[in-house]
């Protein structure tokens, strides 16, 4: 048997698209269109006149738009540039408010203590902001019931309040019966 190599193991991690731009010497276009640091049109130059014109001013040529018809460039702090660009991610990703799916499931004969503790748990969800996912898996001879096991999923759902909207309507899978609720203010 063949003996695999340890970067066989390793997980993948889905690569993100990352724009990278080409600076100075990267640049392989014969002609650009410049605009200086000021946010000037320069006009049309060749490449190297550019760099030249970027390295007597001591900034870079970032080549911003590569597929325009001459490619457009500018001259800047390419450091500076990647600085900003990493601070808008990352202020953006912390803006970003990642709603998840809980999953309460309840039974199909629930005692009305285990309902009102499965209660509890959904409200804490909801005033959370996330969404709940209500199931209830029938077993056995409880498959014949499934409009019983809707009214249950019902009542359980209007108890939470007015103010829910569900989500995802009932869908059944086999034995299984699901229902996604969320706050309406969201």
């Amino acid at each position: 048997m063949q003996r695999r190599s340890p970067l066989f193991y390793r997980k993948r991690r889905d690569r993100q698209q990352v724009t990278r731009f080409n600076a100075n010497e990267r640049i392989r276009v014969p002609k650009l269109m410049v605009i200086d640091e000021e946010g000037k049109n320069i006009g049309e130059m060749d490449t190297r006149d550019a760099l030249a014109l970027a390295k007597e001013k001591e900034l870079d040529i970032v080549e911003v738009q590569p597929k325009a018809n001459p490619p457009i460039a500018k001259i800047l702090d390419f450091g500076q540039m990647q600085y900003e660009q990493e601070k808008t991610k990352s202020k953006q990703k912390a803006r970003q408010k990642k709603v998840d799916t809980k999953a309460i499931r309840i039974s199909f004969r629930i005692s009305d203590h285990d309902k009102a503790t499965k209660q509890k748990q959904a409200e804490k969800f909801l005033e959370q902001g996330h969404k709940v996912k209500i199931d209830v898996v029938l077993k056995g001879r409880e498959k014949a019931y499934v409009s019983e096991a809707k009214e249950n999923m019902e009542s359980f759902s209007k108890i939470l309040g007015d103010d829910i909207i569900i989500e995802q309507p009932f869908s059944k899978q086999g034995g299984r019966l699901s229902l996604t609720i969320a706050r309406k203010n969201q």
